[in-house]
């Protein structure tokens, strides 16, 4: 069947959103076709240690969140850890057993300082909502409930530090917390980064308007990647729906061997490059 214009007076289809996806796009129109529209999917490049780094630590923690409180001990974090840890990316095995012991010596330190039988609202839980043209969704790293309110937690593990308006700007923190006061009927204000291999926590309390900002770029950016998706569904998959955007980016980007203007733009480094100094 031929690609067709909505009836006019229908209401047009929700646009099935994540905030990954919506920044994405508005990263880089080309590297949103490859990770989202193309298939079969392109070839990525290697795996970034700094992303194995991150989701060892990811699943050590909601795995230390869930087991029973008289078990949520230091050791049983950093052990937690050590099951999770993988070695892609890595430029060998020793560089790989080093950065093990310092993400374990990194989880073991957050959670010394964690009230281990404060029960958490969620762990890893999807949030979800309707906002104008959007059906949004995403993953909550924990949820944590503080009297009769909700604040959303994310744990950052990169090499950079973070201040207060990485919070403040955070689209993603803006939609989980959103998300998360429809989801769970209650009210989500609070939104935390916590940085653990500083150990800093930046703090950003929205309100109405703030929220409302975000989830209206939110909106604006899900109708342009509605379009695109319509346009590569009749077969318009070229750069003038998909144009390259290159910036500092594209030495991480994963896609990387597949743009000439992204090589062209930044040098390309090794997988290990993302990890910060021992």
């Amino acid at each position: 069947m031929s690609e067709q214009a909505p009836l006019a007076g229908m209401p047009r289809r929700l646009y099935r959103a994540t905030p990954t996806r919506l920044t994405t796009w508005l990263d880089c129109p080309r590297r949103y076709r490859f990770a989202y529209l193309d298939r079969p999917a392109p070839p990525k490049g290697p795996p970034w240690a700094h992303n194995t780094l991150g989701a060892a630590v990811h699943l050590a923690l909601a795995a230390w969140w869930r087991l029973p409180p008289a078990r949520r001990s230091v050791g049983a974090a950093g052990a937690l850890t050590e099951r999770a840890w993988r070695s892609e990316g890595f430029r060998d095995a020793a560089q790989s057993a080093e950065w093990a012991t310092t993400s374990r010596a990194m989880v073991e330190r957050y959670v010394a300082h964690l009230d281990r039988d404060d029960e958490p609202r969620g762990i890893e839980r999807t949030v979800a909502m309707i906002y104008g043209g959007m059906a949004l969704s995403g993953r909550v790293d924990r949820i944590d409930e503080r009297g009769d309110e909700l604040v959303v937690v994310d744990y950052k593990t990169g090499r950079h530090l973070l201040s207060v308006d990485d919070a403040r700007s955070s689209l993603a923190l803006a939609v989980y917390a959103a998300a998360t006061a429809r989801t769970l009927r209650a009210t989500c204000r609070r939104v935390e980064l916590h940085h653990l291999p500083s150990g800093e926590i930046h703090v950003w309390e929205h309100d109405g308007s703030t929220v409302e900002r975000h989830l209206g770029r939110a909106d604006d950016i899900a109708t342009e990647c509605a379009a695109a998706d319509a346009a590569f569904a009749i077969g318009q998959t070229g750069d003038d729906v998909f144009p390259p955007r290159p910036s500092s980016a594209c030495s991480w980007c994963d896609f990387r061997r597949l743009c000439p203007q992204g090589r062209a733009h930044s040098a390309e480094r090794p997988p290990w490059a993302g990890l910060g100094p021992q």
